[in-house]
């Protein structure tokens, strides 16, 4: 596994290329979330409609109407372990194609259902893409984007799955559902541009492909300075850890594994990011998305409000996760999960209150207290646990093992959204949705208590920083050590090798 000299032939490449062909790779990555969101809304407003068409409410039952609104997350655990197994052997390219194949399979499936029944086989297909956006999508995100341009590229993916659910829930409101089932169609045949792809110059690291790892290397990011230098520390880490893993027998190597895990630097921040991942579930805040039509109906009496203040809704927390965006860039990040999340479950309370006040007649109905209180509600979640949970995530993962510790998480998350989407419709049946606002605010208030005493701040810390915490080592490094390293480790050591 030679490696020829990094700084020979090397062609001049136009400063512009690199950003041109990232934006290309980053255009099939963000319409695989938007994909996932069309599928997320769609059992928003095809159930109302398989109803009517039906002349029926018992043609959907609470069961299936649970199960229809659930089904793609049941689903996607299994996938949680197998995606990441396949993108280690094959690479991350042929996984993105498979995806590419699930979601056109799904979309054509979707399109031709005339029953429940059919609908959910399309939901457990495209179960792989929700563990893929926590997977691989993620390694892409990662490993394809030079440092540079990776922020802006993150900031345009981080609400394009709510994008999704608005334009499937616009859909839906104004034209048949089996018109989201087109429009997600014509996305996945342009995620086939994922066939023009090249291999991840990590990947290509890992299994020793040296001279393939340079050629793409200089394709994607350009021959600057600075690229040459990631190139060099690349080639330079992976080597050392050929060495490194010569002779090494596999008993010994799971040992190793066994031993990493079981270290605080491990279960520590799993522990943590797990309450992160409880608190983007019990703040409610995609369960009340998902069965907005039905939450709002109740609260306005009336259809055509309902699936108006649904988009307006919607828009709302989209609005609210790129302030929040906005607003991450100079607060830190226990700040605003905290905060923000505070200020969303207080106005959970304050709703559900007024609509105990006037379930016994104490106040007189106004239905725009309500809407306003909901709105603000959706605001400030967003601006919190929506999109800083997962963040937190990235930020407490640990550098050893890492791709095991995304595997769990991917598991818990998704677990916990199928749970909470399946029995949310039992809860608003059995307590109402004042009870229901108050089951939620309370659990949201509990785990951010949780929070406050156990969450520690990751904005600007290294990650060996964060692991030191863990640790109990508080010596940090010198500055300019605690940087090489982490320039060393981090930048170039991608998941599926920690």
């Amino acid at each position: 596994m030679e490696f020829l000299a990094i700084d020979s032939d090397v062609s001049i490449v136009p400063s512009w290329m690199p950003l041109l062909r990232q934006s290309f790779i980053c255009s099939g990555v963000v319409t695989f979330y938007f994909i996932h969101g069309l599928f997320v809304g769609a059992p928003t407003v095809f159930i109302p409609q398989l109803r009517r068409e039906h002349n029926s409410t018992d043609s959907i039952d609470l069961s299936m109407e649970s199960w229809l609104s659930s089904a793609l997350f049941y689903s996607s655990i299994p996938w949680a372990v197998i995606i990441p197994i396949f993108a280690y052997y094959f690479g991350r390219k042929k996984t993105e194609i498979i995806l590419c194949f699930d979601t056109l399979i799904s979309s054509v499936i979707l399109y031709y259902s005339t029953s429940p029944r059919q609908i959910i086989i399309s939901q457990i297909i495209i179960g792989m893409l929700p563990a893929g956006h926590l997977t691989v999508s993620v390694m892409v995100l990662t490993e394809y984007f030079s440092p540079r341009y990776r922020g802006i590229f993150m900031s345009v993916k981080s609400a394009t799955v709510f994008w999704g659910i608005w334009m499937s829930n616009a859909i839906g409101t104004y034209f048949h559902w089996s018109n989201i089932a087109i429009l997600s169609f014509v996305c996945s045949a342009y995620t086939l541009s994922t066939l023009l792809w090249t291999e991840s110059p990590y990947w290509l690291a890992s299994k020793g492909r040296f001279r393939e790892c340079v050629e793409t290397h200089r394709w994607l990011k350009g021959t600057d300075a600075e690229s040459e230098e990631e190139l060099k520390r690349l080639i330079d880490y992976h080597k050392s850890r050929f060495n490194s893993r010569n002779g090494r027998r596999p008993i010994l190597i799971l040992k190793s594994t066994f031993n990493a895990i079981t270290e605080s630097s491990f279960y520590k921040p799993l522990l943590i990011a797990t309450l992160t991942i409880c608190l983007f579930h019990i703040s409610g805040k995609f369960a009340f998305s998902i069965y907005a039509i039905r939450i709002l109906k109740d609260i306005t009496v009336s259809e055509w409000t309902a699936y108006n203040g649904m988009l307006i809704l919607d828009g709302l927390t989209i609005l609210g996760m790129y302030v929040g965006s906005s607003f991450s860039k100079f607060l830190k990040r226990r700040t605003m999960i905290l905060y923000a999340s505070s200020l969303g479950a207080a106005f959970l309370l304050l709703l559900s209150v007024y609509l105990y006040l006037i379930e016994y007649e104490i106040v007189s109905d106004n239905k725009y207290v309500s809407i306003l209180l909901l709105a603000a509600y959706c605001m400030s979640m967003s601006c919190g646990p929506m999109i800083m949970a997962l963040c937190v995530c990235g930020e407490l993962s640990p550098l050893q093992n890492r791709s095991l510790f995304l595997c769990v998480i991917c598991i818990i998350f998704n677990s916990l959204m199928a749970v909470m989407l399946k029995l949310s419709p039992y809860l608003f049946k059995s307590v109402g949705l004042s009870g229901s606002f108050l089951f939620y605010g309370i659990g949201s208030y509990t785990v951010i208590g949780l929070l406050y005493k156990y969450l520690p701040e990751t904005k600007d810390k290294t990650i060996l920083e964060v692991q030191k915490y863990f640790e109990g080592n508080f010596c940090i490094k010198e500055e300019h050590e605690v940087m090489l390293t982490e320039r060393r480790l981090v930048e170039i050591g991608h998941p599926m090798t920690n």
